[in-house]
C-alpha cells in the first residue's frame, strides 16, 4: 500500500505579539514591536497508507487543525517535509487541489445563496468532473446522504445537519482519493452522525478512501477509525491503535452507584479504605463512579462494603471509556509514546 501522506519533523511557529504599556510604550510600539515565538506544530513526523481511516485527536490548541491547514496547502510550514498524494501541497496548489476533499465544520465551501445543486454545478466546473463522471458518482452520493429532497433549496434555509451532510457531498464531487474532516460533526443530533459515519465508512470500503478525521466528538472516533494519532502542545504523544490504547491505559473498570441519599468522597473513601479505588462524582445528583481494576475480588469486595453501608437504587458495571481514558491520560500529562 502506498503513502498518501508523509510528514517529516513538521513545524509551524507563529509570532505573538504584545503592546508596552503607556503613551511612551505606544510610541515605542511604533518603531520596535515585542513579540514572542508559539509552536504550534513542533516537529511531527507522520506516515497515512493509502485507505486508511485516521482519528487526529487532541485538546483545543493542541495543534490539530494548524496540521491540516499544512497538509491542504493552507499554511505554508516554517521548516519540515510534507508530501501529500506524491505533491508538496504549498508548489503545486491547483493540482494537489484536485486530489483533495476538505470539510471544516465551522465553514462553507457552498454558495449561501444559490440551491444547493447551483453550487455542485459550480464544484463540478472548478474541479473539471465530466458530466458522465458527475452523475454515476453524485446519484450514489445524493442517495447515500439522503439530500435529494435538499438540492433546490438555498444554502441558508439549510439546517446545520443538512448543510454538513451537503458540505460532504461537495467535498466529495470530483471522487478525492483523500478526504480531510475538521470536525464534521460539530453541532449535530445522533440521526445525523449515524448517516454521516455509515456514508464515510461505505466511501472507504467502495473507494479506498483514506479519511483524516479531527473531532472532539471520540464516538466519532471509536465508530470510525481503528487508528488514533494524539496531539499535545504540538507533539505527537501517541500514534497507533485505538484498541491498543485501551489495553495500554483503560483495564479498569468503572462501578456506578446510584445512592438513595446524599453520600460524600470523605465518607466513601471512609468506608472503602484499603481498598485501590478512586472515587468521582458523576453530573447526576447522588451518582458516584468508582474506577477499579479489572479484579473480580476487588469490584466484590467493593460492593459489598458500599451496599452494606449504604442504601442503593441501582448499580452498573462498565468498560472505562476512550473519553476517559483520554481525558486521564491530558489531565495527568501521562507520555504514551
Amino acid at each position: 500500500m502506498k503513502n498518501v501522506i508523509e510528514v517529516e519533523s513538521l513545524r509551524k511557529e507563529f509570532k505573538s505579539y504584545s503592546s508596552r504599556q503607556g503613551l511612551k510604550g505606544a510610541f515605542r510600539d511604533l518603531f520596535t514591536r515585542n513579540y514572542k515565538v508559539l509552536r504550534a506544530v513542533d516537529d511531527i513526523s507522520l506516515t497515512i497508507k493509502e485507505g486508511e481511516m485516521v482519528g487526529y485527536i487532541g485538546e483545543n490548541g493542541a495543534g490539530k487543525s494548524t496540521t491540516i491547514k499544512m497538509l491542504t496547502g493552507i499554511l505554508t510550514p516554517t521548516s519540515g517535509f510534507v508530501t501529500v498524494n506524491g505533491m508538496n501541497p504549498h508548489k503545486e496548489r491547483e493540482k494537489f487541489a484536485q486530489t483533495i476533499g476538505v470539510v471544516f465544520g465551522q465553514r462553507s465551501q457552498l454558495w449561501w445563496d444559490i440551491a444547493v445543486q447551483e453550487s455542485f454545478r459550480l464544484l463540478k466546473k472548478v474541479y473539471k468532473v465530466s458530466d458522465e463522471d458527475y452523475k454515476r458518482h453524485m446519484e450514489h452520493v445524493i442517495e447515500s446522504l439522503d439530500i435529494g429532497p435538499l438540492l433546490d433549496k438555498p444554502v441558508r434555509k439549510l439546517s446545520l445537519g443538512q448543510r454538513m451532510r451537503c458540505e460532504l457531498a461537495a467535498a466529495l464531487l470530483h471522487n478525492p482519493p483523500l478526504l480531510f474532516l475538521d470536525e464534521p460533526t460539530i453541532g449535530l443530533d445522533v440521526l445525523v452522525k449515524l448517516k454521516i459515519r455509515k456514508f464515510l465508512k461505505e466511501m472507504n470500503e467502495r473507494y479506498k478512501t483514506t479519511i483524516l478525521l479531527t473531532t472532539h466528538d471520540l464516538s466519532d472516533i471509536e465508530a470510525l477509525c481503528e487508528r488514533v494519532v494524539m496531539l499535545d502542545e504540538g507533539k505527537i504523544i501517541y500514534d497507533g491503535q485505538l484498541d491498543q490504547l485501551r489495553r495500554n491505559w483503560g483495564e479498569g473498570k468503572q462501578v456506578q452507584f446510584q445512592f438513595s441519599q446524599e453520600v460524600s468522597r470523605q465518607d466513601l473513601e471512609t468506608k472503602t479504605s484499603g481498598l485501590d479505588v478512586d472515587w468521582v462524582q458523576a453530573e447526576r445528583k447522588g451518582v458516584w463512579v468508582a474506577y477499579v481494576r479489572n479484579d473480580e475480588n476487588l469490584m466484590s469486595e467493593l460492593i459489598a462494603k458500599v451496599v452494606s453501608s449504604y442504601k442503593i437504587k441501582d448499580i452498573s458495571i462498565n468498560e472505562v471509556s476512550t473519553e476517559e481514558i483520554i481525558r486521564n491520560i491530558y489531565e495527568e500529562g501521562m507520555a504514551v509514546r
